[in-house]
């Protein structure tokens, strides 16, 4: 299919045009931002086929996070590092990639036996850009020879841009959020600590145990009544209150 029919009238650039913009300033997730711009990709450029990657702040990873052909195990565990692959160069060198046909006869190519993807002819790679810094990349793939046009380079280098802004936005929002739970998960671990040193203490005094013997108790116990030990801990807890309670009040 020839892209010069998918953007030669004006009303089909200004609907290109308006979706961007719809989409970047909507509150979807980033899976759903990902997802937008694989169908963007696909409406601009027929493609057999769209990945994309991004790079991934703690490692300094390219990253598979999308596709349009379901790749669910291979999300988030297919990596490049910058300079790698195809893929790589465009982030290296931060410049676009065509590859009208055999394209994994270009030296640069790095072939993945899980892609089916990198056994097809032609091969796009376009940077995603936010604030003149890439953060990822979109590749699109044809399963047969397909010359891309400036046009069609054009416009994916435009999405590759406009959009990239709006997935950095996501991705920061993602990020904090593991933040946040990693923070919440960190609490709620001291406290669990917490609460495990007290109901030891309780049972090294209540039985005359050395710590070592009392955590053992402790542990031996979760795992027969197959309870957190947490959750045993804070009943040993309330017994020893209730029974002090009622010391007292006698």
């Amino acid at each position: 299919m020839a892209t010069a029919s998918l953007v030669e009238p004006p009303t089909s650039q200004v609907a290109l045009l308006h979706r961007v913009s719809n989409i970047v300033s909507s509150e979807v997730s980033l899976d759903e931002m990902l997802g937008e711009i694989v169908g963007l990709t696909v409406q601009v450029t027929a493609c057999d086929a769209c990945l994309v990657y991004l790079i991934e702040r703690e490692s300094n990873e390219i990253v598979l996070r999308a596709s349009q052909v379901p790749h669910q195990v291979d999300l988030g565990n297919i990596r490049l590092k910058v300079g790698e692959g195809v893929t790589g160069w465009v982030v290296e060198h931060r410049s676009v990639v065509a590859l009208p046909a055999n394209a994994s006869a270009d030296r640069r190519f790095k072939k993945f036996q899980a892609l089916v993807e990198d056994t097809y002819e032609a091969f796009l790679s376009v940077p995603l850009v936010s604030g003149g810094e890439i953060i990822g990349v979109i590749n699109v793939h044809h399963r047969e020879m397909h010359e891309h046009t400036p046009d069609e380079v054009a416009l994916l280098t435009f999405i590759g841009e406009q959009m990239g802004g709006a997935i950095a936005k996501s991705v920061l929002a993602e990020e904090n959020a593991r933040l946040m739970e990693e923070t919440a998960e960190m609490r709620r671990q001291l406290e669990t600590r917490k609460v495990v040193e007290r109901a030891k203490g309780i049972l090294q005094h209540r039985h005359g145990l050395t710590e070592e013997e009392a955590y053992l108790r402790l542990r031996n116990e979760s795992r027969r009544l197959r309870r957190p030990m947490r959750e045993l801990a804070e009943a040993i807890i309330l017994s020893e209150d209730l029974s002090r309670k009622s010391e007292t009040l006698h």
